[in-house]
């Protein structure tokens, strides 16, 4: 089955000055954000890419840029609509310390499902399209690449951690106790029986691993967990 990096925009001058951005226009990534992306576009660069799709705000396209930039073949950029940040309407452009104060904070911290922001999007909603648009890219990826391809989502943190918990069979309720952080990259193999959770909210490390080897051919035929844990990658 296809691997699918799911990748966290950088750091955004909304981020460090502690706003809710949401989908306000002009959002870029700050000084920091833009290192991060480059040394996040660098460790990605060890696997070939056949697939990146982003969200349609600035923040995240400008990371998905810095992933194309450091590909020796890189893929055209996709914006995918179902990729993009919550709709928090009137919480958007507020302080977070003043989001804080709400009594809606309280659900979103300990029952999300039950969140809709007002003049807004219910998280369930952001979840729903988010898993879906996650979902039919990976089997669009599969269909014209192969079960060998990796491909490449950048997003926003709480779209990110709902694709994640859908991934590690966890409620939307439990999505809080994930942590997606700035220009992290968390990967995930969707295969026939049930989703695989490779890595989450990882900052550095090798990814040449990622590439196909053809003595993964036969462990590649088939999506089963192995009993006892297997001999990892490098086996």
């Amino acid at each position: 089955m296809p691997t699918v990096l799911l990748v966290r925009h950088g750091r955004t001058t909304a981020n460090a000055s502690g706003v809710l951005a949401g989908r306000m226009p002009g959002v870029h990534l700050d000084e920091v954000g833009r290192r991060q992306v480059a040394a996040t576009g660098e460790r990605i660069a060890a696997a070939p890419i056949a697939r990146v799709v982003s969200s349609p705000l600035e923040r995240c396209r400008e990371t998905a840029d810095a992933i194309l930039a450091a590909q020796e073949v890189a893929p055209a950029l996709a914006i995918e609509p179902g990729l993009s940040e919550c709709d928090y309407g009137d919480w958007q452009g507020r302080p977070l310390a003043e989001l804080a104060r709400e009594d809606l904070w309280k659900v979103v911290q300990s029952t999300p499902s039950a969140a809709t922001f007002p003049a807004g999007e219910s998280m369930l909603a952001m979840h729903a399209r988010g898993v879906e648009a996650v979902r039919r890219i990976d089997a669009e990826v599969l269909a014209d690449h192969g079960p060998d391809a990796v491909w490449v989502a950048v997003s926003h943190g709480d779209v990110l951690k709902a694709i994640l918990a859908d991934a590690l069979g966890m409620h939307l309720d439990h999505f809080q106790r994930l942590h997606v952080d700035p220009a992290s990259v968390s990967i995930v193999r969707y295969g026939t029986g049930r989703p695989q959770v490779l890595g989450s909210n990882t900052h550095a490390g090798d990814l040449s691993w990622l590439r196909p080897r053809v003595e993964d051919a036969a462990s590649a035929a088939s999506d089963d967990a192995v009993v006892g844990g297997g001999a990892g990658p490098r086996s």
